[in-house]
């Protein structure tokens, strides 16, 4: 499902239009990216939750050379889903 299907289902599915569940869409988005950029856990009981974790500087080697590559430490977003979401 991409983000124009996502759209089309939270239309339908709250009685929205279009337009007002993109909104909708893009303000939860915004919110959760403005929560995760100042360190803080997003958590939506019953779905999951979303918490910024440092990945480690690592040694990796490059496919086509087979030459050793370093690879810098950067933040990386985790997503834990919950109890509910699980299939």
């Amino acid at each position: 499902m991409n983000k124009g299907e996502l759209v089309s289902a939270i239309a339908e599915k709250s009685g929205l239009s279009k337009v007002a569940s993109e909104k909708a869409l893009n303000g939860i988005m915004s919110a959760i990216k403005g929560s995760l950029k100042k360190g803080q856990k997003v958590g939506l009981v019953g779905y999951g939750s979303f918490n910024v974790v440092k990945r480690a500087a690592r040694t990796g080697r490059n496919p086509q050379t087979g030459k050793e590559i370093k690879i810098a430490a950067k933040k990386v977003v985790k997503f834990k889903p919950g109890a509910k979401l699980k299939v």
